[in-house]
């Protein structure tokens, strides 16, 4: 079976974690993890760089006792993040209404395969955030924010929104006031009899690639793929970056 990995990343912070609040933690008793504690982070900037590297989040709600948790497109902004949607979506209107919701963003970086089924786990970043969304006070402009940080410069190779497009969208804001960052990389955590079997364990990486762009069926002859488009396709690449070798190939 494929279980959490226990390694530690080498980057996370070994002084104030457990026993007390971190000056960057916005924890609390609610987001502290109690699973494989030592993959905690605590400092923000591991919380921005999961969620500035996601697209898409799991927002869950409760209604009438029933708890949904629905995938959304969702950014980043300084110490918010913006989501949204249309105002005759339930999970808008719960939203936009008050109610408490909890969001996650989980990252894979990776399978990890041991020489058990046991030991086998994922690489991976998570982050969580408790909270009460709230209208942004600017729509037009969160939404600006929301095209441009999906794609850069789309913003402005779009038509303009028009009013009956805001009035049917909601779009909020969910304040970065209470998450928790867990973060699982290193190696198989084979116990030492196993690491005498002849059996491969090792790390086989993940990687996200966008691919050539597609044109709509119904595009006029003549219009080229824009910059940021160009930009996005430019940059991707389908190749998994090198890991460090541990042992023969």
């Amino acid at each position: 079976m494929l279980r959490a990995h226990r390694h530690a990343p080498s980057a996370a912070p070994k002084g104030p974690g457990r026993e007390g609040t971190p000056v960057d933690s916005a924890g609390s008793a609610r987001t502290r993890v109690r699973r494989i504690a030592e993959l905690q982070r605590f400092d923000r900037a591991a919380l921005d760089e999961v969620l500035d590297a996601g697209k898409l989040a799991h927002v869950a709600v409760v209604d009438d006792g029933q708890p949904y948790a629905l995938p959304m497109a969702y950014v980043r902004d300084e110490d918010r993040i913006l989501l949204h949607g249309s105002t005759g979506s339930r999970l808008m209107r719960l939203l936009q209404d008050g109610a408490p919701t909890c969001v996650t963003v989980t990252l894979l970086d990776g399978l990890v395969f041991a020489r058990s089924a046991f030991e086998s786990s994922m690489h991976y970043r998570c982050a969580m955030i408790l909270g009460v969304c709230s209208p942004a006070p600017d729509p037009l402009d969160a939404l600006r924010i929301m095209t441009d940080s999906l794609l850069a410069g789309r913003w402005n190779e779009v038509r303009p929104t028009t009013s009956k497009e805001l009035a049917g969208t909601h779009i909020l804001q969910l304040q970065l006031d209470e998450w928790s960052v867990k973060i699982s990389d290193g190696d198989p955590e084979d116990p030492p009899e196993d690491q005498e079997l002849d059996i491969w364990a090792g790390v086989v990486p993940t990687v996200t690639a966008y691919g050539d762009p597609r044109p709509s069926g119904d595009l006029r002859p003549g219009i080229a793929t824009p910059p940021s488009v160009r930009r996005l396709a430019d940059r991707s690449t389908p190749n998994a970056p090198a890991l460090p070798s541990h042992g023969p190939p």
